[in-house]
């Protein structure tokens, strides 16, 4: 009756299949079985193509990549009768109602599927039941990398694909046309590195509770590009160091300058180093780069040291001077570098200032005590000694301003030699 036919029409539990569901025979078998279930494994091909490496992160210590991910296999279960042995296409509605390959990344922390403006899934089916099941992903994955010659150093990565559920008992996973299965785009470049080459290859993985899987391998080698270091990094540190080295060329009695330049240098290197060292990860080994600044820091803070030396030894020789012409008051004691903070001049040989000599006691009893020890000695050996260590001293303080020239030599040889054998071992 009509009123019966009505109540079919509003009746929503009863849907009925689609032509393409029909044709396919998707409602005449469980799909969540593997095909040939309890028989031989299923043989799954892969192949990808690589479309771009958005991102790599040394910090984290993980890539970002979009890629097209396609599978291959064979469903009999979904053969159909063609006269011109044609496929048909579908879009990802279908994916939900057969089975699929449960493939996964292995370390990835993150990935998507595009879906704009839909989810960008292509599901293939051919007469004979053969699938093409294509997706464009973007994951995030590990990548265990080793910075003991970061910036000098060469990264290899991997993307590891594998099945979750299916053993290889199970199921096959291989690469579809062998090394030919991985190809990328032309175009990819990254600002930090420079792609060496892709590469794929396949193994085994094993699990204690659930046995053997087929793992595929996509592989890459990235080689960092120095320029931007050598700007950013090394530079900046030679230009320091030798910048240090200008102090060798001032007066050693221009202490306002010979300190200010190098504290300048000092604190410069300290920024450079922290700077390089706020963008890496904090790592117990020591990198590459560490090894340069340590070094050219090292030369830094050793043209400070020089300068503390020559000042040093330059105050004994005019404090000594100065007792020797008799110019030093007993009463202030006053030597060359006390008088400088008088009168803001430097007085090398005679102090211009109207003092009038008095001896001192206590260095007339000092020369006299001094006088009766040396009477005492009676070994010849040590009188040698004792003037040998003499005249080394006497040559040293007359002559301190020579420790500045030796350093003009010594500083940039060494740093030269240094630099020759760090580029030599690490590039």
């Amino acid at each position: 009756s009509k009123r019966e036919i009505k109540m079919r029409k509003l009746d929503s539990t009863k849907v009925r299949p689609l032509k393409t569901e029909q044709l396919l025979h998707i409602e005449d078998h469980d799909f969540a079985l593997r095909p040939g279930f309890g028989g031989s494994p299923i043989p799954v091909g892969i192949d990808v193509q690589v479309e771009s490496i958005d991102s790599i992160s040394e910090v984290d210590m993980d890539f970002t990549m979009t890629l097209y991910l396609r599978h291959y296999w064979k469903d009999e279960r979904l053969s159909f009768r063609s006269n011109k042995n044609k496929s048909m296409t579908f879009d990802g509605r279908l994916i939900k109602k057969i089975w699929v390959p449960d493939v996964f990344f292995v370390h990835s922390k993150r990935s998507f599927i595009h879906d704009t403006t839909v989810e960008n899934i292509m599901l293939r089916v051919y007469p004979d039941g053969n699938v093409l099941f294509s997706l464009r992903i973007t994951v995030s994955a590990m990548c265990f990398m080793d910075f003991s010659r970061f910036p000098l150093d060469t990264q290899n990565c991997s993307l590891e694909l594998e099945s979750y559920a299916y053993n290889e008992d199970d199921l096959m996973l291989y690469w579809k046309h062998g090394n030919k299965s991985l190809s990328t785009d032309e175009h990819i470049s990254l600002s930090q590195f420079f792609i060496e080459e892709f590469s794929a290859s396949s193994g085994l993985a094993f699990y204690s509770s659930t046995g053997w899987y087929n793992r595929l391998f996509i592989n890459f080698a990235l080689r960092r590009h120095i320029f931007f270091f050598v700007l950013q990094s090394y530079f900046p540190a030679m230009l320091m160091v030798m910048l240090s080295w200008v102090s060798f060329w001032i007066d050693r009695r221009a202490v306002p300058a010979r300190v200010s330049l190098g504290i300048t240098t000092v604190l410069t290197m300290s920024t450079i180093m922290t700077g390089v060292s706020a963008s890496m990860p904090q790592v117990s080994y020591i990198k590459a780069v560490d090894v340069y600044l340590w070094i050219s820091f090292l030369f830094v803070f050793l043209s400070v040291i020089e300068y503390a030396a020559v000042n040093y030894l330059t105050t004994i020789e005019e404090r000594k001077q100065l007792k020797k012409r008799g110019k030093a008051s007993g009463m202030y004691s006053m030597d060359a570098v006390q008088a400088m903070a008088f009168d803001g001049c430097f007085h090398d040989t005679d102090v211009d200032m109207d003092l009038t000599p008095f001896p001192d006691p206590c260095e007339e009893s000092e020369t006299r005590t001094s006088q009766t020890n040396i009477s005492n000695e009676d070994t010849p050996r040590l009188k040698r000694k004792r003037s040998l260590k003499g005249n080394v001293g006497r040559i040293i303080l007359q002559n301190n301003h020579v420790i500045d020239t030796y350093s003009r030599i010594i500083f940039p040889s060494v740093y030269i030699v240094f630099n020759f054998f760090y580029w030599g071992l690490y590039i």
